[in-house]
């Protein structure tokens, strides 16, 4: 029963190959191609005020947050729906994650990075949707997530702790020596988390999507045998979806640790 399976997924991945192949077959691959900011309707100019295909995208995937956590946990029911269910493990999971990181003080920060996690997450997510846009993919994006992050980390820390926030670059257990050159290490260290923090999401993203439009582009120069990336397309794909989780979970666990900087700078 197994053989007769395949041999029929098979036979199907062949003729789609066959029918579907390209009449004048050529490598026609352009990764890049999808990460352009398009003005919505279509040809002009950009301006800052100008809605994009980024403004579309990024309002859908804060729909799609108000509906799986405001809407589908509207009626609280005591035997959860699945929709429910969904939003109240994302709820527990980001909950349980900032206890640990950041003991009790810093649960008054949940609501904020459970929005980073949820919104970086969904626009992950909906990325994956053929012919969408990825706007985690755009450094403008991410800069900004980062640096609202580092800003929240840097501000609450001082409002907190004063002049004293300050011991976060000094390592009083290294030798006297080099607790100088050790504080310089550190301060260069904390100012480049923005940068770190920013390229991570977006160069990872980024790179997941671009294998998958060269396999995809490689069908066009296969001509009958353009079935054959379909294989390699499915594995990258089913890695991209643990990477959309995965990114938005070390961008969230990252800011975590940063905010524990804030609340206990003393090293």
């Amino acid at each position: 029963m197994g053989k007769l399976i395949f041999g029929a997924a098979f036979l199907l991945v062949l003729a789609s190959g066959l029918f579907f192949a390209p009449a004048i077959p050529g490598l026609q691959i352009h990764p890049t191609d999808q990460f352009l900011v398009k003005p919505l309707g279509g040809a002009g100019e950009l301006n800052f005020y100008t809605p994009t295909n980024v403004t579309l995208w990024m309002g859908l995937a804060i729909v799609a947050i108000f509906a799986l956590m405001v809407l589908g946990s509207a009626k609280r029911a005591i035997v959860p729906t699945r929709i429910q269910s969904v939003a109240e493990l994302a709820y527990g999971f980001i909950y349980k994650m900032v206890e640990d990181v950041t003991g009790k003080d810093g649960l008054k920060f949940f609501p904020y990075i459970m929005t980073l996690f949820m919104f970086i997450l969904t626009a992950n997510m909906l990325g994956l949707i053929p012919g969408s846009f990825t706007t985690t993919s755009h450094f403008a994006v991410t800069a900004v997530l980062a640096m609202l992050v580092f800003v929240t980390v840097t501000v609450t820390g001082f409002v907190l702790h004063g002049t004293k926030f300050l011991g976060l670059f000094w390592v009083s257990s290294a030798p006297l020596a080099l607790r100088p050159v050790l504080a310089i290490i550190e301060l260069i260290s904390y100012f480049v988390r923005p940068v770190s923090h920013c390229i991570r999401l977006a160069g990872n993203v980024m790179a997941g999507h671009a294998v998958l439009k060269v396999f995809a582009g490689f069908a066009g120069a296969l001509g009958l045998f353009s079935f054959l990336p379909i294989f390699a397309i499915t594995a990258v794909y089913a890695l991209e979806v643990l990477v959309a989780f995965i990114q938005a979970y070390v961008f969230t666990i990252l800011t975590c640790v940063y905010l524990k900087d804030a609340l206990h700078p003393s090293h």
